[in-house]
């Protein structure tokens, strides 16, 4: 079969490419492939018995796009950024995210507000934070990092969403005790810090969040002052790693229930040696999870 022709299959089972085929098509290196999908994980291509990569269509049109953004003078990781978000599936709620990604672009924060509490009331917090929210948000960081759109709107969308979600109703307190929420010392971005956060209120918890780059010592204090059952420290950049292992380390000084989360911990040798529960990227089991091991301790 010729490559060429891979993408405008329509019907029939799917078409798996090698890498080479892939760099004909696309006349883009092998090498340089390979490379994107160690730095950036565009795409994540199957493997065949042998351990080849096998590209599907869909994969040749998230290299297509990540080729483009690079040609047109974009950072490999803000080409991938964009690519990853042109090329994923609608979600289920993709109307209503749409509704606020255009309130965002507007620069519209009650029809922002009005988008999430409608969603709210129709299907409730969790869903709205992690199926409406949260995805707007990441649409919205991608097209800011990409120059698609200013620095306003991401702004405006990330004060209006952390807004909307200090305004989570909190029902009476569970007796779990405090609950940190921390960003690790070089970590700034605070969105799922307070998605999680409002998340945990709603379940009844104490959640206080500390916001960006808390230092590993601020952490402790925090956690002694405070008295806290336990601390949560976020972190997204691979170099961030360390510092926020620190964090964690700090903190369990004090003799509290320790979580951590972000994608610098999402392979298994980054969380190898990593004191406290590891919460994956379901925000909700997350919640869960926090509430259930508090609840047992208290119980204990």
């Amino acid at each position: 079969m010729d490559p060429h022709d891979v993408l405008d299959e329509a019907e029939g089972p799917p078409v798996a490419l090698s890498i080479q085929d892939v760099s004909s098509l696309l006349e883009v290196p092998a090498p340089t492939i390979r490379s994107w999908e160690r730095r950036y994980a565009i795409p994540s291509p199957s493997r065949s018995d042998g351990g080849h990569r096998r590209y599907s269509p869909a994969d040749v049109t998230t290299l297509r796009v990540m080729r483009d953004e690079v040609a047109r003078g974009q950072r490999a990781i803000d080409a991938a950024a964009w690519a990853r978000d042109q090329t994923s599936r609608p979600l289920p709620r993709q109307s209503t995210i749409d509704e606020l990604i255009e309130a965002a672009r507007r620069l519209d924060r009650p029809r922002f507000l009005e988008v999430l509490d409608a969603s709210a009331e129709r299907e409730g917090i969790d869903v709205t934070t992690c199926g409406v929210l949260l995805p707007a948000m990441r649409r919205i960081g991608v097209w800011w990092q990409a120059s698609r759109c200013d620095v306003a709107h991401e702004r405006l969308a990330s004060e209006t969403a952390i807004a909307w979600l200090h305004r989570v109703p909190q029902p009476e307190g569970t007796g779990v005790g405090v609950v940190l929420l921390a960003c690790g010392p070089s970590d700034q971005h605070t969105i799922g810090l307070e998605s999680l956060a409002a998340l945990l209120r709603q379940r009844g918890s104490d959640a206080r969040t500390l916001g960006a780059r808390v230092p590993a010592a601020s952490l402790r204090v925090a956690v002694e002052s405070s008295g806290a059952s336990a601390a949560i420290v976020v972190s997204h950049l691979a170099v961030a790693r360390r510092s926020a292992i620190e964090s964690l380390t700090a903190a369990s000084a004090a003799a509290t229930e320790l979580f951590y989360a972000g994608n610098a911990f999402s392979s298994h040798t980054a969380r190898r040696g990593v004191p406290g529960l590891y919460l994956g990227d379901d925000f909700v089991a997350a919640a869960d999870t926090i509430m259930s091991v508090l609840g047992a301790r208290r119980s204990a």
